[in-house]
């Protein structure tokens, strides 16, 4: 096989139709709406002489993991659109091992599944209870078992997803059909491919079996079309096989490759893939994964460019592991920004001849022992494809622990294979799942009146309720550990602010002030996120903050439009990211596309640039936020940018549902759980959260007509985020020495929150501002802090965390402290 600049300079070759060499000597005929998926190749199999060689599956052919995906995401998309959006969402989906394990959960994740896929199996695993079986009669590995973690799973009512890489003549569709429809009847079944190549004949034959049962199937394929044999393909096929079978194997490299091992990181108990089952919280928690796994590889795979080309990198699944190597793959693909030509294929049993010419779709290939056979059976040999010669700078073999054996290793095996054929070999370990005899329950969301003072109705929340945990640390305590490095802010809780008689009464003022104010912010961004987001979007709080925002929204839904909308609250920690499971949750409840994550308000910025970072990994979630108030100009979908005194902003759980901010401790949250927080029963009888909202809610009527004309003006408005805020907080902390913006805390809410929850250091205010700062200068009478008047200020105020406490420190400048 020659290498890629041979074949890059030779136009004929790089234009051949990989399937011409069979076609002329074997006679088969595909039509031309098929070439483009398609090559063609001879099988080692007495009961079919060719093999359809798919170029965008990613099983024999080395192919760009984006255009893997982007075959499987299109055939998601075609299920989705035949199903419905409702109906595609209580699919199940079911690939067929080995070639369709990894499209079968691409296209469930395509299509939206909460479900989730399961694909079958030729591995028996001990001590999981087989659901069922089914033979794939021409193949060269028959058997199929299906072990799902939870049966239940191909037991819902909704439609059941088969997937397969090609429907050739839908034998092996029909006796699964027939198998599962004994365990677990239902009305509809779809078949998805990427090529339909059936006969009428064929055709018929699934639509009896259909009629048999008494259900709807349905076929769809991202190409249909006739696969032309000659009566005599089979003896044809045999005899070129003899004439052809004595062909070196593959070519190896003059000076063999160094082998090492990258360790991923892999979280703890997610599964490696569909063998028992993979839905969409498991999808949530491997793509959270995969930034961090991809960059482990990438910086051991450190390859300079060669001769002014761009190394080429090929990652190889095994068999049935498809899915997470190629979207590890996929992962690596992106962050190389063209730096690096990415592949991926995998190993496979499936023995075909291989010819190295052009026209041919298996130009080499490796034969080696299987390495993840059970002890004491029969030698099995694997093969990979258009590996050998294919150019590779190096190849990242990505196998479960159950492969990782002395076999494996051996001489012969496939890694000492893999070293003849690239200069640099990784091995990256993926621990195969065990499923657990009593499958593990989600976590359930938490609602009042157990779990905060909110009505049952109002919110669910995301949360791990720690409320018999204690956690509290003095401010000043946890100033200097934050500051010194040795503690996070989400490691502990500060003691509940208890706000004096005259404080209380100008949390009642304000309140008054601003409701009707606050009403039409409120009207205005649900309206916006009403009109721009989607008819029914599922509104989901940053706690705590965003959550009495939400409930508003909700309400403000609910009795201008009649909509029940569903509302969650969910944590979010700067520097860590959002709830992984939280998201996990909505995933296997919702579309995402359907999500508005929700604020109270904006400062600098930092948390709307939080959550676009947390979200990068689940491109299914829109991460732009919808917020009540956005002075500091960082998002599109807002109430208002004024930055003005929002009552909810002066107290802390007992405006918020007597909740405390959250919690992320590794102690205390494990991987399946959701981020932690109390629930303050103790302070019921100071509880404001109801008053807030229902004096709010009660001006909504007032406000209606003012919200359509703002709601006008933003539509025809140019909102793009300036980040103007973010530019004065950097200006501020250049100016006074602090050397850290996030210790500049700008507006209103967030200097309240600095007086009421940080150790502050001074405060500064437009000169001018009335009352919406009356409460900040109470605050800051009370905690010995001075407030210093400006002109040159964007926001009404600014706070700023004392910038390098210790207990007892002091400013000795009056703008750098010690």
């Amino acid at each position: 096989m020659r290498g890629r600049s041979e074949k890059a300079a030779g136009g004929a070759e790089a234009a051949a139709w990989p399937g011409e060499w069979v076609s002329e000597r074997l006679g088969v005929r595909l039509d031309e709406r098929l070439r483009g998926l398609l090559g063609l190749a001879l099988r080692r199999n007495p009961k079919r002489a060719h093999l359809l060689v798919s170029t965008v599956l990613g099983k024999h052919v080395p192919q760009s993991p984006a255009a893997v995906l982007g075959a499987g995401r299109r055939l998601g998309a075609q299920v989705r659109a035949l199903l419905g959006a409702d109906e595609a969402a209580r699919s199940a989906v079911l690939g067929f091992a080995e070639t369709a394990t990894g499209l079968g959960l691409t296209v469930a994740h395509a299509m939206g599944s909460r479900v989730g896929a399961l694909h079958s199996t030729r591995r028996a695993v001990e001590g999981v209870e087989r659901f069922g079986g089914f033979e794939e009669e021409h193949s060269h590995a028959t058997s199929h078992l299906l072990l799902p973690e939870d049966p239940e799973q191909l037991r819902t009512g909704g439609p059941l997803v088969l997937v397969d890489d090609e429907l050739s003549t839908g034998r092996t569709v029909r006796n699964t059909i027939a198998a599962l429809h004994a365990a677990a009847p239902r009305a509809r079944y779809v078949v998805a491919a990427l090529v339909d190549t059936r006969a009428e004949a064929d055709v018929a034959a699934l639509d009896k079996c259909a009629a048999d049962l008494g259900a709807r199937v349905d076929v769809v394929a991202l190409a249909s079309g006739r696969v032309e044999l000659p009566d005599d393909v089979l003896e044809r096929g045999r005899a070129l096989v003899e004439a052809h079978g004595a062909a070196p194997v593959a070519p190896t490299a003059p000076v063999r490759g160094t082998l090492a091992r990258v360790e991923l990181g892999w979280p703890a108990q997610l599964p490696d893939g569909g063998r028992h089952g993979f839905g969409p919280r498991a999808q949530t928690r491997l793509e959270a994964a995969l930034p961090a796994m991809a960059e482990r590889v990438r910086s051991a795979l450190a390859l300079p460019e060669t001769a002014g080309k761009p190394p080429r990198v090929l990652f190889l699944g095994n068999e049935e592991l498809m899915y997470a190597p190629l979207l590890l793959a996929r992962a690596v693909e992106e962050r190389t920004e063209g730096r690096a030509e990415i592949r991926f294929s995998t190993t496979t049993r499936s023995p075909v001849l291989p010819v190295d010419d052009p026209g041919y779709a298996i130009r080499t290939a490796l034969r080696f022992p299987a390495h993840d056979t059970p002890p004491h059976t029969a030698p099995q040999e694997r093969y990979a494809y258009n590996v050998a010669g294919g150019g590779f700078d190096a190849v990242v073999a990505v196998v479960d622990s159950e492969g990782d054996t002395p076999a494996l290793h051996a001489p012969g095996g496939l890694l000492d294979q893999l070293t003849g054929c690239a200069p640099t070999v990784l091995l990256a370990v993926v621990p195969a799942h065990a499923p657990s005899p009593q499958p593990q329950r989600p976590p359930a969301p938490l609602h009042g009146p157990a779990f905060s003072s909110y009505a049952p109705e109002d919110v669910a929340w995301l949360l791990r309720d720690l409320s018999d945990i204690d956690l509290e640390a003095p401010t000043e305590e946890r100033e200097e550990a934050i500051q010194a490095g040795g503690a996070h802010y989400a490691e502990s809780l500060p003691v509940e602010y208890q706000p004096s008689a005259a404080y209380q009464r100008l949390f009642h003022s304000a309140l008054h002030a601003s409701a009707e104010r606050l009403a039409r912010a409120v009207g205005t961004v649900t309206e916006t996120v009403l009109a721009e987001r989607g008819p029914r979007p599922v509104l989901v709080s940053l706690a705590r903050a965003g959550t009495p925002v939400g409930v508003l929204m909700r309400r403000w839904a609910q009795r201008t439009h009649g909509l029940d909308l569903p509302h969650y609250a969910v944590s979010i920690v700067r520097g860590r990211g959002i709830d992984v499971g939280a998201l996990a949750h909505l995933a296997a409840h919702h579309d995402p596309a359907d999500v508005v994550f929700v604020d109270g308000w904006t400062g600098k910025g930092a948390i709307t640039r939080e959550l676009a970072q947390a979200l990068a990994a689940h491109p299914r979630f829109n991460p732009e936020p919808a917020v009540l108030a956005d002075p500091g100009s960082c998002v599109r979908t807002y109430g208002t940018r004024e930055d003005f005194l929002i009552p909810s902003a002066c107290l802390n759980s007992t405006v918020s549902g007597l909740v405390s901010r959250t919690v992320l401790r590794a102690d205390l949250v494990g991987p399946h759980d959701f981020h932690g927080a109390k629930f303050y029963r103790e302070l019921a009888s100071s509880d404001l959260s109801q008053l807030f909202v229902d004096t709010v809610a009660e001006r909504f009527a007032d406000v209606r007509e003012g919200v359509l004309r703002d709601v006008a003006a933003l539509a025809a408005a140019d909102r793009t985020p300036t980040w103007d805020g973010w530019r004065a907080v950097e200006h501020i902390s250049e100016e006074y020495g602090v050397g850290d913006v996030n210790l500049i805390k700008p507006g209103v809410g967030e200097t309240t929150r600095v007086l009421l929850r940080r150790v502050p250091w001074r405060v500064l205010a437009r000169r001018g501002a009335g009352a919406d700062l009356d409460h900040v200068r109470l605050l800051a009478q009370q905690r010995g802090v001075p407030v210093e008047e400006t002109d040159d200020l964007p926001y009404t105020c600014v706070g700023i965390v004392h910038p390098r406490y210790t207990r007892g420190a002091t400013g000795a400048d009056g703008k750098a402290a010690r």
